[in-house]
């Protein structure tokens, strides 16, 4: 029983009858997963005691988590759409509304991004998503995906300052959860520092207005 030290006899035997070894169960545990069954539901849907954050901070259920998986969402797609107000859903074939022709709006947002040198998949994506032309130029330049951009847009970063992330926006979200508010996560980030740094500083009475200052220093060119 040492192995499964931390457990009571109870929980043992759910653990060990929803299929999950000591340190398997441990590391679910860990992760803020305490029962055997959801831990079971994330592993369906190919989530680990180090990536569910991912999916619970986009206030994913386990449940939630199976049918983006069943649907073949990947991961933090799923995390972004989910966190969009989208939820995961099967339309029946028969159901589906036949493809309209494209609206004025879409075809002017395509022609405009084609123009601007955007290779023409990022354009569609840009453009069948309603973004304008004008505005998702600088974003579809620098082929950030469209639905990172209205999130990384939502917490106040530029496109090159998204960019230059280089990361998806559930995943920097994710790293900067609890750091320092939402609002003023574009600054810290884009000022160069860490989650940590930046919560370090903070908390030593720098203010997000002088992170700012360091952000327009570090801003990079068009």
């Amino acid at each position: 029983m040492t192995e499964w030290d931390g457990f009571t006899q109870g929980e043992v035997r759910r653990w060990r009858g929803a299929g999950f070894g000591p340190e398997e169960a441990a590391a679910w545990r860990e992760a803020g997963v305490t029962a055997p069954a959801d831990a079971r539901l994330w592993r369906t849907a190919a989530a680990t005691p180090r990536t569910v954050v991912t999916w619970q901070r986009a206030g994913m259920t386990p449940r939630d988590a199976v049918r983006w998986h069943e649907l073949g969402v990947a991961p933090h797609d799923a995390a972004r759409r989910h966190l969009a107000g989208e939820r995961p859903r099967r339309v029946p074939w028969w159901s589906r509304p036949a493809v309209p022709e494209p609206g004025p709006d879409v075809v002017d947002a395509l022609r405009r991004l084609l123009r601007a040198g955007v290779p023409a998949d990022v354009a569609r994506s840009y453009a069948d998503a309603g973004w304008d032309g004008a505005e998702a130029g600088e974003w579809a330049r620098r082929r950030v995906d469209q639905g990172d951009a209205r999130v990384f847009r939502a917490l106040g970063f530029t496109a090159a300052e998204a960019a230059r992330t280089g990361r998806p926006a559930v995943e920097v979200m994710a790293a900067w959860w609890g750091a320092v508010p939402l609002e003023e996560v574009a600054s810290w980030c884009a000022a160069g520092l860490t989650p940590a740094e930046a919560a370090r500083q903070r908390a030593s009475g720098v203010t997000a207005e002088q992170a700012s200052v360091l952000r327009a220093l570090s801003s990079p060119g068009p």
